[in-house]
Formats: structure tokens, sequence, C-alpha cells
């Protein structure tokens, strides 16, 4: 059976020698010493050891099920989620109005990476709801609030999202699921959805399904689409369950992976729906809960490549397979173990500089958004939002690679069912296609995101690097290591967005060809800036007499080596993106 360690240590360094949460002038983070942190993440790495690692494969192996109109998660789901939810771990940073407990984003952010990782597939039930409860939060009426949230908030009811249709995935405005005004203020919701995740199971009372529909005689496309709170069971006025609403399952997807989690063909027939937010504005409401999902895609990115890195040094330690090239060092044995071998610990060292690269950006990402709500700061809330397609996009794009690397350390071993690592390559190819395929991502970040604002926030980016990198000078050997190559990466990166602002308009389509790989650039100058923070934060550490040397020697080595190996990726993206636009569109769509 597979192994994971919750990484509580890598955490608490993110937080409190790099991020300097408690430091912070966040609401409530000046309550986040490291021993509440500590606390907190010990133990939600017990339950992601000790309840749901364990549910993994069973999940991956029985599936759900629909019989009768009736889905049943796999064997073990629904006493783990009961778990959860007497834990508190569903109502982390929730509004303790509402039954919350008021936590900061972050801890959120930090504790549902070790339950994904050990669980990705089962997590997305509560995901999901923690979702659907932001959109209600920001965009309900305060009835609706009141009615569903504090049950949310505990996952006494679940939540989901319901956009996509079988004729159309991203072009939401092709949708044709309709809402029809009724006498009482509600609407009769009629239509079908596709892919919808924990659409229906058998761990809640009640499922709020957040459901884009048209009302008819609303304007043409996008413009006319709305958002509808449409629940499995209507809710009484005294808050007790009522009649079943005509919304029904009409079968669970057979998928690549994420086999524990219920992905449904959803059919409403007249459903009872009750407007959030404005008519004909429910994309608004809607990018409420996609946003957020995009931020924990990208973390399932990296968490399915945590454990399956965590697995890959444990079998590259036991496994014994050839000498190493300089000599045995395993002389009693007949064979040394399959880490000596250059290639192995190749791979294992762009895994390990990837996870804890991404860790975090996602970390620091949370904070943004932390400083964003609790601050109303607008300077936060543009660069998250720039940020977003990145973390969805280049995360989930490496994490998938990373988890197929650790895949290939098994050999053939790897291929075969028993060892689990093939779990982790099915379950993290979703998320480089749900919540806006990564392609979808580029073109937000390229065609929307530099130029919002007037490209106020790429350019706040940019000036933050260059702020580092000035306050960061004078220790030559950090220069030339760590500044010197972000710097490099930078500067191709700005290059980059110069020639989208050159070649955009006149040559659309030939400059969005090269969108993808300005979505990794980006990603990689973030890595960039991320991996000389964390070193210069242990090498502050081991200048101020900290103990731990091999851990924080470890995490200057890994920093070393990401920038020597993976941030000169920059100018090779560049020199795509400068070159490959004529190329790309050559041909007529007949030719291919």
């Amino acid at each position: 059976m597979p192994i994971y360690n919750a990484p509580t240590k890598d955490m608490q360094f993110l937080l409190h020698d790099v991020l300097k949460v408690s430091q912070q002038d966040i609401p409530g983070y000046d309550e986040l010493d490291r021993d509440f942190t500590g606390a907190v993440l010990e133990e939600a790495g017990k339950v992601a050891t000790e309840v749901l690692l364990p549910l993994n494969h069973v999940g991956d192996v029985e599936g759900c099920t629909l019989e009768n109109g009736v889905v049943r998660t796999p064997t073990g789901f629904k006493e783990a989620f009961k778990a959860m939810k007497d834990g508190g771990w569903t109502a982390m940073d929730c509004d303790p109005e509402y039954g919350g407990q008021g936590l900061p984003y972050v801890m959120h952010t930090a504790a549902q990476e070790t339950l994904v990782s050990a669980n990705m597939a089962f997590q997305m039930y509560q995901g999901l709801t923690h979702g659907a409860y932001s959109a209600i939060y920001i965009h309900g009426s305060d009835a609706q609030k009141q009615t569903y949230l504090p049950k949310m908030t505990t996952c006494e009811w679940t939540g989901t999202m319901n956009l996509t249709e079988p004729h159309c995935g991203t072009d939401l405005g092709l949708m044709r699921t309709k809402a029809e005004p009724q006498d009482d203020g509600s609407y009769a919701v009629t239509g079908q959805k596709i892919f919808i995740s924990a659409g229906d199971h058998d761990m809640a009372d009640n499922i709020i399904h957040l459901v884009l529909a048209k009302i008819p005689g609303g304007p043409e496309g996008i413009k006319g689409v709305s958002l509808f709170i449409v629940p499995k069971f209507i809710v009484n006025e005294d808050g007790s369950l009522g009649d079943r609403n005509p919304v029904t399952v009409g079968k669970i997807e057979e998928k690549m992976g994420i086999h524990g989690n219920a992905t449904c063909v959803m059919n409403y027939d007249g459903a009872k729906g009750y407007l959030i937010g404005e008519m004909h504005k429910g994309m608004r409401a809607m990018f409420t809960m996609m946003n957020e999902a995009r931020m924990g895609v990208g973390l399932q990115g990296y968490a399915q490549a945590e454990i399956a890195y965590q697995n890959a040094v444990a079998y590259a330690n036991d496994r014994l397979q050839g000498r190493a090239v300089t000599g045995a060092e395993n002389p009693n044995g007949p064979a040394d173990p399959l880490i000596v071998h250059p290639d192995i610990r190749r791979n294992l060292m762009d895994q390990k500089s990837f996870v804890e690269g991404a860790r975090a950006l996602t970390f620091w990402g949370s904070t943004l958004i932390d400083r964003a709500h609790k601050n109303n700061n607008e300077e936060a809330e543009g660069l998250i939002s720039l940020m977003t397609p990145v973390i969805k996009g280049f995360l989930t794009d490496k994490g998938f690679e990373y988890a197929t690397a650790a895949q290939q350390v098994y050999g053939g071993h790897g291929y075969i069912e028993e060892w689990g690592m093939s779990q982790y390559a099915r379950d993290a190819r979703i998320a480089m296609i749900y919540e806006g395929a990564n392609g979808v991502q580029a073109l937000d970040l390229v065609g929307r995101k530099l130029a919002q604002d007037g490209g106020k926030h790429v350019m706040a980016f940019f000036e933050m690097i260059k702020t580092y990198v000035s306050e960061n000078k004078g220790d030559e050997a950090f220069e030339k290591d760590f500044l010197d190559p972000l710097k490099a990466a930078s500067k191709d990166l700005q290059a980059a967005g110069m020639y989208f602002m050159q070649n955009g308009m006149k040559n659309p389509n030939h400059a969005l060809a090269g969108s993808y790989d300005f979505m990794h650039m980006m990603g990689h100058v973030c890595f960039g800036l991320m991996w000389a923070r964390m070193a210069k934060a242990s090498m502050e550490a081991l200048a101020a007499g900290d103990t731990d040397t091999a851990f924080h020697e470890t995490k200057i080595a890994t920093g070393r080596y990401y920038m020597a190996r993976q941030l000169p990726a920059t100018a090779m993206h560049l020199a795509r993106i400068n070159t490959g636009g004529d190329t790309v569109m050559a041909l007529d769509a007949a030719n291919f």
C-alpha cells in the first residue's frame, strides 16, 4: 500500500520562515504562531494518513454506483465524511456567523493539501461545497445565507457547480438550460448538465446545486446567463427538508481517474430554483466559485505529485538494482539501491524542486487572497487575479508530469496497479482539464489578465521581483545562484509580454499561439522568486544558529538545482513565442 506523511515541517517553514505569517498586518494572522499552526497541521496529517489514505485505493477500485436513482459512494466514505465533519475540517475558514471557525484562508489551504494528497477524489466533495458556500456568501441574499450556509459550513448539506452541457463546455453562452419565472418568485429550471463533480451521493442530507441557466427573453449568449440555487430537497421555512425537487442523476460518468467521486449527468425537469445575485449576471457570481476552484485544482496538481514523489523516494531507497558507477555503495548486498543512479536522482530532484516550489507559490497566493478579502486590498486582489491562471495551469501541467515521473522510478512496477502509482497519474490528469482546460487558462492570462486595469497588475508583479532583487544584494554567492537567474528569467518574461503587446492586435492568432508558453514562463519566474525566498530564509536560519542544518542545506541545494536546471526554460519558451506563431497558423484547418 502506498505511503504518505504530511509535509508539516515544510509547511511550517513556509508559513513562518518564508511568509512570516504572524508578522503580517492581515486580520487573524497575529494568532498564527508556530504552536497553533503546528497543532492544526499535525492533526490534519493524522486525518489524512489514518482516515483518508486507506480509502484512496478503495475509492479507485470500487468507484461510485447508481442504483434506482440512488448514488452510493465507496466503502468507508460515509464514515470518513462524518469524521471530517465532526472534526471541523469542513469549516476552517468559514464565517463564525454561520458556524465556521473563521481561520485565514491560508490555513484552509495548508490543511487541504494533506487531505487532497491522501485522497483527492474524497476531498472533492468538501472542496465543491466550500466553493458553493463562497458563492452564496458573497452574492446571496441574507435569507439565502441564513437558509443554506450553516448546513453547508458543516457539510451536512454539500454543494456543486453546474456549468457544462453536452453540446457546450467552455463556451457557456451556448447553454440551453432555461429558468422560467414562477408566481412565487422562484424559477422552474429545465435542462441537462454534465461532468458534475459530487453531483449526488449518500453522505449528506441535502445537496445544494448552483446552476447556470437562461431566463427566457434575456440577452443572447453569455450576457443572458443567470445563476440559481437548486436544492435536491426543498428547504421549508422552518429549515426542515421538504419535497424532493425534480433533480435526478442520469448516469455516473466512467472516468480515467478520481473514481471515488461521483461525476454525474444531472437532469433538471422543472426543478424549483432561486435566483442568486442579479438577473443575467450569473457568470459574475459563478466566477467566485470558479476562481476558488481553480486555486484548489492547482493545489490538486502538486498534491498528487507530492504523494507520488514520497512513494518514489521510498522505492528508490529500497529497491536494489545495479551498481553505482563509482563503486558499490551497498557492498554487503547483491546490488545497490536505485537512488545511487544519476538518472534516478535527477528525476527525484525534478520532482522535489517542483513540489516545494508549487507549495510555496500556492501558500503565497493564499495570503494574497486573505489580504484582498480581509484588508480590502485592491493590489492583492489584482495580483491574485493575475496569478490564478498560472497557479491552475502551470501547477496542474507539471503536477501530472511529475506524477508520471514518480511512476517512472518504479520501472515496470510503476505500470502495475498493485503498487498504486498509476492512480496518482490517472487522478492528476483531470486537473489539467476541469475548471477551464489549461489552454483556456493561458488565453485568460494573455488575453485578459495582462491588460487588466491597463496592465497595472503585471507591472506590479515585475516591480515586486525588481524590488526583491534590489533588496537582497550583497551576498555574492546568493546573487550568482539565485538573483542573477531570477533577473534573467524576469527579463525573458517581460520580453514575451512585449511581444504580445506588439503583435496581439495586428495578428492575434499568431500571438496567442504562444500563450501556453507564456503561462509556463510566468510559472517558472514565480518559482524562481519562491525558491530565492526559501533559500534566503534557510541561509538566515543557519546564520542565526538553527541546528537543523540538514533541512536548511537541503532547501538551499534544491533551490540551486531549480534555478540552474529549470528556470532557464524561460529562454526556450521566449524563443518559441517569437518564432512559433507563423508556424502554428501556417496550415488551413483542412490541412491538419
